[in-house]
């Protein structure tokens, strides 16, 4: 008879059995994390309070989408009626208002380096005498750079009324006969200009889905980063690792920790991703299904890279340093602000590290432009790269903290045990 059926049923039972203990252990890891995480209080505003209050306050400071009314100042040396019309055509536009009237250029440079305007618009003296002579006349348009919505919401109205005003020099000077004439003469050839993406052209729409995006990609490394420091600092793995068998196996401490992290984000990226946009009205063309399959890679991705990083933070501020320093730089490299084709190789192999990059690039495209998940392939398969070699990584740092725990308690109970026989002795002698 052979046995080779007996051993494989008993090698099945072992495997159940210890997939069992690993379940088990996953279950206390996690709730022992979930409970650490609900008494730590810097760890809870950074899982709970920051994601829901901080997505808020940005939203509500762009929610206007663009800038209106932006004063200007306007130094009129024509006093013509020509000059007059196009001022009152120009601050009949949205964009931009004639705050004031200036008596030179330098008194309206004055103005601007007061922050009391934010343009200048200067007509030259021969204004409309050049425009009589059938010469080029020319309208001066300045405006502070310093904030680019001040310069588009200047300059702009500027081109639109200068068009438009030009237009109907044109229509004057063609002799056409019939209005049909005069429109083919004036534009001979027609566009439309039709924005296919931000519709509204506002800032919000723009900025917005990246910014959500980076907000849960750094709160969740400022949370596992702050729990991390404060094991650290508590000694927690060095007493609980000998003494508690559940923590006996890096695949269940990171499963379990990272279980934890992943319950409570999946509901705070629900809430950022779905809920603020269509609070505040901010354009939102994705569904749920291609959101759902891009958060999922993102989340475990910045968890693992989280976990991973944390294990370099031996206190609980430096987590605070670290994290705030590189969030402006990490919106930059996601390609939002800046064109990908013009940024340096080398910083563009430094944006590939963090799921930042990957997350906000697939978002937006997903948010605003309506993509599919196959049309951000490059990113969701660079997002579940990232997520294996994370988790990899983690259980290496892992597996090395429980060595290291293992041999900090054999020392001590190496030392007790040798201070116990000295005592022993002393009491014989």
């Amino acid at each position: 008879m052979s046995i080779f059926p007996n051993n494989s049923k008993r090698m099945m039972e072992q495997w159940i059995q210890r997939m069992k203990e690993g379940l088990r252990d996953m279950y206390y890891i996690w709730s022992k994390e979930m409970k650490q995480t609900v008494l730590d209080e810097g760890v809870l505003i950074f899982f709970i309070l920051v994601p829901l209050f901080y997505p808020l306050l940005y939203s509500w400071i762009y929610s206007d989408q663009v800038v209106r009314e932006v004063p200007v100042a306007v130094v009129d040396m024509s006093h013509s009626n020509t000059s007059r019309e196009i001022i009152r055509m120009y601050d009949a536009t949205p964009d931009a208002k004639v705050l004031c009237h200036a008596a030179s250029m330098t008194e309206a440079k004055q103005l601007m380096e007061d922050q009391f305007v934010q343009g200048i618009l200067y007509f030259p003296a021969d204004f409309e005498s050049r425009i009589v002579r059938g010469d080029q006349a020319t309208l001066g348009v300045y405006a502070d750079m310093s904030i680019m919505l001040y310069y588009k919401a200047v300059y702009m109205p500027a081109t639109s009324v200068v068009g438009e005003y030009n237009s109907r020099l044109q229509r004057a000077s063609s002799g056409s006969m019939t209005a049909r004439d005069e429109e083919i003469s004036v534009r001979p050839l027609d566009f439309d200009e039709v924005p296919i993406f931000n519709t509204t052209g506002g800032y919000g729409d723009f900025i917005i889905p990246a910014i959500l995006l980076l907000i849960l990609h750094q709160t969740l490394l400022l949370g596992i980063g702050l729990s991390a420091g404060t094991a650290r600092e508590n000694n927690r793995y060095r007493d609980l690792v000998p003494v508690s068998r559940h923590y006996n196996g890096m695949f269940r401490i990171v499963l379990g920790k990272a279980l934890c992290y992943l319950m409570i984000y999946a509901v705070m990226g629900a809430y950022v991703t779905l809920a603020v946009p269509k609070l505040f009205g901010y354009v939102q063309l994705v569904a749920w299904r291609p959101l759902l399959a891009l958060m999922l890679p993102f989340l475990l991705a910045t968890i693992f890279f989280g976990m991973m990083v944390s294990c370099v933070v031996r206190y609980r501020e430096n987590v605070l340093l670290l994290v705030v320093f590189i969030s402006v730089p990490l919106l930059f490299l996601s390609g939002v602000s800046w064109p990908l084709s013009n940024m340096p190789g080398a910083w563009q192999g430094v944006a590939d590290l963090f799921p930042s990059t990957f997350g906000i690039r697939g978002f937006v495209r997903l948010n605003t432009m309506g993509a599919t998940l196959a049309d951000i392939r490059p990113e969701y398969r660079a997002l579940w790269i990232q997520t294996v070699l994370y988790f990899f990584g983690t259980c290496a740092v892992y597996r090395y903290q429980i060595i290291q725990a293992r041999r900090h308690a054999v020392e001590r109970m190496e030392v007790i045990r040798q201070k116990a026989i000295e005592a022993k002795n002393r009491k014989k002698d």
